[in-house]
């Protein structure tokens, strides 16, 4: 390939396919409970606690502002289990919990947004 043909395809368009919003957040979903399963020795729960945290507290942010679509109720169900996320994640780390409760409501919500998509 010369320069010429180099540089054409350097600068054409891309075609990616467009990832919706639902399909973003249940990837997020996946690398998060996927972490929390697989997390043995105790830095690596820390970490995947951490980031299903964060990724909570962003769904928590979005739910609460008013600007947001969704119905009322759902934004205080998520919001709720936002919550519930935060306070038995602190008791995983602290000993007093296991990481089942979190996986098994990340694969509820992925469940949903799997439903979302297929419609």
């Amino acid at each position: 390939m010369n320069a010429f043909q180099l540089a054409k395809t350097a600068y054409a368009p891309v075609h990616a396919p467009l990832r919706s919003a639902q399909t973003n957040e249940y990837d997020a979903f996946v690398k998060v409970t996927s972490a929390l399963k697989q997390a043995t020795a105790h830095h690596d729960v820390v970490r995947a606690i951490h980031d299903n945290r964060s990724l909570w507290t962003l769904l928590a942010a979005d739910v609460a502002d008013g600007d947001n679509q969704l119905p009322k109720a759902l934004r205080a169900q998520i919001f709720y289990l936002a919550e519930f996320t935060d306070q038995h994640s602190r008791k995983v780390l602290n000993g007093k919990g296991t990481t089942d409760a979190l996986i098994d409501i990340n694969a509820a919500i992925m469940g949903g947004l799997r439903q979302q998509r297929e419609i």
